[in-house]
């Protein structure tokens, strides 16, 4: 017979278990959502992989570092794939204008478009610091 403290705690454990995989679930579908090709066979990772691979030439260490300094309040277990969506977003822009390099106003322009409003107030701060007048991105702000 099993005692009343062992019960609660197998109800407990299978509920955190079932939530757990819930969460992972969760994350895995959307993951799975973006690698399903769309009506031009290729997947939103692809697109990103894409303007990545098409404009890798025109970042120098400046920009990089401009980049990793702007995703830096991103917690680290998601960095990677949030660097992978804007710097996929900035190379779009860059193809779209036909940019010969990649600027401070490509970057700041695609990290706004890229990232959700919430985590506007982050880069706000981070601009700050950097001694960046973000004034004047206020229009992709909205």
């Amino acid at each position: 017979m099993l005692s009343n403290g062992f019960s609660w705690f197998i109800v407990i454990w299978t509920i955190f278990l079932a939530g757990m995989m819930g969460i992972g679930g969760y994350f895995m579908f959307r993951k799975f959502l973006k690698r399903l090709p769309k009506e031009d066979g290729m997947s939103i990772l692809d697109w990103e992989e894409h303007y990545i691979n098409e404009t890798r030439h025109l970042w120098n260490d400046e920009q990089k570092e401009l980049l990793e300094d702007l995703v830096s309040p991103v917690p680290e277990l998601f960095r990677d794939v949030a660097r992978n969506k804007i710097a996929g977003k900035i190379g779009e822009l860059a193809v779209q204008e036909k940019a010969q390099t990649m600027t401070q106003e490509l970057i700041v322009k695609g990290y706004i478009i890229a990232t959700p409003k919430r985590d506007h107030n982050f880069l706000k701060k981070k601009l700050k610091e950097r001694n960046i007048d973000y004034t004047v991105y206020n229009q992709y702000f909205s």
